[in-house]
């Protein structure tokens, strides 16, 4: 399970207003790379087969089937505050993060 926080919700419902075109969610999903090994990634797309569709509080978004071992158990907030990163992922599964806190092993 995956859970996204209030402020989390909100700043994706306010993304997708300014950025997703018709018919397009959020997905989450890791890709190789980073500093650490694997990084994480969101994106506004269109449901493709190896999606999984996950729904929140009326917020439906997507998960990539590869990736959803590695996000579960995970929580996503969101800071804009003054040291704000942005969307902040605390995911169980990782053995260790960068400090940027985008990837990891």
């Amino acid at each position: 399970m995956i859970t996204l926080t209030e402020r989390a919700l909100t700043a994706i419902s306010k993304l997708a207003g300014e950025r997703a075109q018709p018919g397009q969610l959020l997905r989450l999903s890791i890709k190789s790379g980073g500093c650490s090994g694997m990084e994480y990634a969101m994106e506004f797309a269109e449901p493709a087969e190896t999606d999984e569709l996950r729904e929140q509080d009326g917020m439906r978004y997507l998960v990539d089937g590869k990736s959803l071992k590695l996000l579960d158990g995970s929580e996503i907030d969101f800071d804009d505050g003054l040291t704000g990163k942005g969307f902040e992922i605390r995911n169980p599964n990782a053995q260790s993060t960068c400090g940027c806190g985008r990837s990891f092993a």
